[in-house]
């Protein structure tokens, strides 16, 4: 679980909710405004994106928000512990290990490694794999910086909706002033969806992908050296230049 993400959120509403109350808190709920400004924007959102994608919306946030933390060191470890073994031993020794794996993209490389394929295939396979990878992370992305960006338009065209009922109004100069405040209202939750869950969400995923890319590009380094027959030391000297420096001094042994 990410909790960054978790205490962000929290957060960030709750300072929106004490600032409300503080100023007295009543008034601030309006359920017209609210269905103008997240169902305008959903409804954006699906002419923008096919329905599946925009469904899958939910499993894309869950990642943002739960998906653990990448542990480089392990990953490290493992691919440097693989090239001593296949220095020593031979690649093929490495093919008992390879039904243990749980990641298939590192399982994929190492068992196309193990069968012989050349070195080009191997890393031209991983790469279309990663491509495609990144592609379907961008989508994810796209849908909540699309929510972001038409959640503020259909704020202020619910409060265009609630100026004009308003000045339609205006034999009762009374409740021109409650009536601005719920026109102001949309703006508000406009404001606040695409701030507090849009476009954070989407620059989270951004972080995850980035991280994910730095990890399987460090296991096609590490597979195609180890296929290369580099040494360990060269091997672990690629790898490091994947690690983020505020962890690297942890791969250097006494």
């Amino acid at each position: 679980m990410d909790i960054g993400s978790i205490v962000g959120a929290v957060l960030g509403w709750l300072l929106v909710f004490i600032a409300i109350a503080m100023g007295g808190g009543s008034g601030f709920f309006n359920a017209p405004s609210i269905l103008i400004t997240v169902g305008g924007a959903i409804a954006a959102t699906l002419i923008h994106y096919p329905l599946p994608q925009v469904m899958a919306v939910v499993k894309v946030a869950r990642k943002a928000l739960f998906v653990k933390e990448q542990d480089y060191m392990t990953l490290y470890d493992q691919l440097t512990d693989y090239a001593v073994r296949a220095r020593r031993d031979g690649l093929l020794a490495l093919e008992g290990d390879i039904e243990q794996l749980t990641d298939p993209f590192m399982k994929k490389g190492f068992q196309m490694a193990v069968d012989g394929n050349t070195m080009e295939v191997l890393r031209s396979v991983l790469e279309d794999d990663l491509a495609a990878m990144q592609e379907r992370h961008i989508v994810g992305q796209g849908i909540f910086k699309a929510l972001g960006n038409y959640a503020p338009a259909f704020g202020m065209i619910g409060t265009l909706v609630g100026l004009v009922a308003m000045l339609q109004n205006m034999s009762d100069p009374k409740s021109l002033g409650s009536g601005m405040a719920v026109a102001l209202l949309t703006t508000m939750y406009g404001a606040m969806v695409a701030n507090l869950v849009a476009l954070p969400t989407a620059g989270k995923l951004e972080q995850r992908t980035m991280e994910e890319v730095a990890l399987k590009t460090m296991v096609i380094e590490g597979i195609v050296a180890i296929q290369e027959g580099h040494s360990p030391r060269i091997v672990e000297e690629k790898l490091r230049a994947f690690i983020p420096p505020s962890i690297r001094q942890k791969t250097i042994k006494d």
